[in-house]
């Protein structure tokens, strides 16, 4: 059996295997999931939160932003608290001033570090004890105890202050970044009190005959008993022994590897005389409609960064009020999916027709509707999300049509419907279009298989994120958005990109057909390997079992395995640039795939293994070191390679139109030394700081107002600002790029339409 079909066997039984593990570590997750209960009574019989209070409360946290407005569970955006964690810690506070006051008549401030400590050991033997009873109607109650309830009490008049506009709170609105009435119903902001403390209940309750919380003791706070457990030690340990032995075995397999040398280049460029079709003809909308959400992004990006210094205010302007944070947060991350995602699709229409040479029947009808399609979709979720955060809509309502609150699938249910119709319209086209070429078993076979397998994915998998309902456990939900966020993006997506760009180099002849299909097969499979099962390394405090910090932490070391020597990749692709005079053509092309290898070694594999083990996640989950990771590995590996297929594609469509080099030289430095500037000058300095924080006084200092608004950290944010002017600089670069294709080519066919007419008289 020869090596390729081994490998190709290995593939089949990695992408079994891991399913198998995803979906078995769901099942243990559903199973375990930190309960609703029916209602949490107070010792007198009284209720005082009830599961539809707290199943409401979270269809409320949703129509505000959810995610984009702080975070639950250390999941969400970064300038408000985690709720989570500011709930544990102001109900502890309440707690302890309320027994010091019953038992010694001081605050709790006042008293001796004994008699604290001794109060301390109080409140954690009530906080953390499990009283959860399930009752012979198979109703669950959880019993409070009197200081507890009073203590609750107490916070719930914070909460219902903050998130309405009592103008005592307007200072700490505005370090929030919040609009003023956030939650303009009491009704509702009553069902959010439920929501929020039933997130904090689930992260200091331990698991029955367990000494750990259903959060796996997330977040750090030693004064309420959360420190790290010893598997979250272990497991972490063990993942970087695990990384040494994958980067150790991938050098040697390298290494030991036959590198057959480059083939000699065609004389003449093999693509110079290939005509575009209709329907690759009607693709260059996506790539400009592409650019022109990428600036928008980038706009929405610099107001979303300045609200971290400036709160609701603009400039003096109350644009809180028109566009508040968690509007201009959601719009700017889902712009940055729509944009990457719209290049994508776009290079697989024209890349589908260029493999088959098959122009199918109302191809570019097909191509022109599923545009007009994503328009809709695009302007239309972002229209709902700010008319669900503005609380227009209803709660049903909001959850259809306004904003859902996961981060990454904030658009409402039926707008998410409609993208997935969308992709499965465009996995149709590119079927259509494709079919003649996985009819013909040439020699580029396996790539191209690869390949659509990897548009199948790509069409079915964003369908993931329907299995969250208006009132899924939040436990739940978070495993099913990570099979949108990780699996659809970060898996599939590289999948197709590896083949898409091994297809494009073959066609060019610069590199052998054998290679290619080996290299792809083989990247594919050590890829998915980690890449798959690592998903779970997002959950490990997401209320899911301990089973997941162990998987997670294993199989997320070997995400970086491959990435530890895609310098190499760098290398080959810079000097493809040169192998022949007419490669000057794709020249920018290649470099953005050289960017692309290496932002994925800084920004996925450096700066994302910085957040991957179970130690170091348990203290820096959600501060500004994931906001590193994310612009880094996103726009750094996504968005350039996203920018590098677009400008092959466009090469195709523009023929021997002459391309202006100097603006896109500009582009690719201005976005690489921008994005550079603000992740090593800014984000990580603050994610550090962050870090000491969490390290000296617990979690939920990190995510105050005391170290988000310091003079250091508001320094820093500000230290955003030359790297984001670069790097809006050269967004502004790729659009005048675009807009001189645009006018030359309307030039083009203005001077045809001429000389034709001409040539009749």
């Amino acid at each position: 059996m020869s090596k390729l079909k081994l490998t190709a066997i290995a593939l089949i039984a990695v992408l079994i295997a891991s399913f198998t593990v995803l979906l078995s570590i769901g099942s243990d997750i559903y199973r375990e999931k930190p309960p609703i209960p029916t209602a949490f009574i107070a010792t007198n019989g009284q209720t005082l939160f009830s599961k539809d209070d707290v199943e409401q409360g979270q269809l409320v946290w949703r129509s505000m932003g959810g995610h984009q407005l702080g975070s639950i569970w250390g999941h969400g955006s970064y300038v408000a608290p985690d709720w989570t964690a500011d709930w544990l810690h102001r109900e502890a506070a309440a707690w302890l001033n309320l027994t010091a006051q019953e038992r010694f008549k001081q605050d709790f401030d006042s008293l001796s570090s004994e008699r604290q400590a001794g109060l301390e050991q109080l409140l954690r033997e009530d906080i953390r004890h499990n009283t959860v009873v399930i009752n012979a109607d198979d109703t669950t109650q959880v019993t409070l105890s009197k200081t507890r309830i009073l203590a609750i009490e107490e916070i719930s008049q914070h909460y219902l202050s903050l998130f309405g506009d009592d103008p005592k709170l307007s200072t700490l609105r505005e370090q929030y970044a919040m609009k003023e009435g956030t939650v303009k119903s009491l009704a509702h902001r009553e069902q959010l009190n439920a929501f929020l403390f039933w997130g904090a209940w689930a992260a200091i309750t331990e698991r029955p005959g367990l000494d750990y919380t259903y959060t796996n003791n997330w977040p750090f706070d030693p004064q309420l008993g959360n420190t790290p457990t010893s598997s979250n030690i272990v497991w972490s340990i063990l993942s970087i022994v695990t990384l040494i032995a994958g980067i150790g075995g991938l050098v040697w397999y390298h290494a030991s590897g036959k590198h057959e040398p480059l083939p000699e280049p065609a004389a003449q460029d093999p693509l110079f005389f290939k005509k575009p079709t209709p329907s690759q003809k009607a693709v260059g909308k996506y790539f400009v409609t592409a650019i022109g959400l990428f600036l928008l992004q980038i706009f929405l990006g610099g107001i979303t960064a300045h609200y971290a210094v400036e709160g609701q205010e603009f400039y003096g302007l109350p644009l809180a009020e028109i566009l508040p944070y968690s509007v201009t947060r959601t719009w700017h991350t889902q712009l940055a999916v729509f944009w990457i995602a719209t290049t994508w699709l776009g290079t697989g229409l024209y890349i589908a027709s260029a493999l088959s040479g098959h122009e199918p029947k109302y191809q570019r009808l097909g191509v022109n509707i599923l545009w007009a399609a994503l328009v809709v979709v695009v302007l239309g979720s972002m229209a709902g999300e700010w008319a669900g955060v503005q609380q227009y809509f209803d709660l049903d309502m909001n959850f259809l049509f306004g904003h859902q609150g996961y981060e990454y699938i904030d658009l409402g249910r039926v707008w998410q419907i409609l993208l997935l119709g969308g992709l499965l319209i465009w996995l149709g086209l590119v079927t259509a279009a494709i079919r003649p070429a996985l009819k013909n078993q040439g020699e580029m076979g396996p790539v191209i298989w690869v390949l659509y397998s990897s548009c199948i994915a790509i069409g079915l998998f964003y369908g993931a994120g329907l299995f969250m309902g208006k009132h899924t456990n939040l436990a739940i939900a978070e495993y099913w958005r990570w099979w949108v966020v990780h699996l659809w993006v970060e898996g599939f997506f590289e999948t197709f990109a590896t083949s898409v760009i091994a297809l494009m180099l073959v066609r060019l002849g610069l590199i052998r057909t054998r290679s290619a299909n080996a290299a792809v097969l083989f990247t594919t499979l050590i890829f998915l390997t980690g890449g798959l099962i690592g998903t779970l390394h997002h959950l490990y405090f997401t209320g899911a079992p301990t089973s997941v910090v162990a998987w997670g932490a294993i199989f997320s070391a070997l995400e970086v395995v491959p990435l530890a020597i895609i310098g190499y990749e760098a290398v080959e692709s810079y000097r493809m640039r040169q192998a022949a005079p007419w490669m000057i053509r794709y020249k920018w092309a290649i470099m953005f795939f050289v960017a692309t290898a290496f932002w994925n070694l800084v920004g996925a594999g450096v700066l994302g293994f910085l957040i991957n083990p179970p130690i170091a996640l348990y203290f820096i989950q959600g501060l500004n070191t994931t906001a590193t990771h994310a612009h880094a590995a996103f726009m750094g590996v996504y968005g350039m390679l996203g920018i590098g297929l677009m400008l092959f594609c466009t090469r195709g469509l523009t023929g021997q139109m002459q391309w202006n080099e100097k603006l896109l030289k500009g582009a690719f430095w201005s976005l690489n030394i921008g994005l550079a500037a603000m992740v090593f000058m800014s984000l990580l300095p603050v994610g550090i700081t962050q870090f000491f924080a969490v390290i000296e006084n617990g979690y939920w200092f990190a995510r105050s107002p005391e170290v988000i608004h310091s003079p250091l950290v508001e320094t820093l944010v500000w230290m955003r600002v030359p790297g984001d002017v670069v790097f809006g600089i050269g967004g502004l670069f790729m659009g005048l790029f675009f807009f001189d294709i645009i006018k030359k080519a309307i030039g083009a066919k203005t001077q045809a339409v001429e000389e034709a007419i001409s040539a009749k008289a």
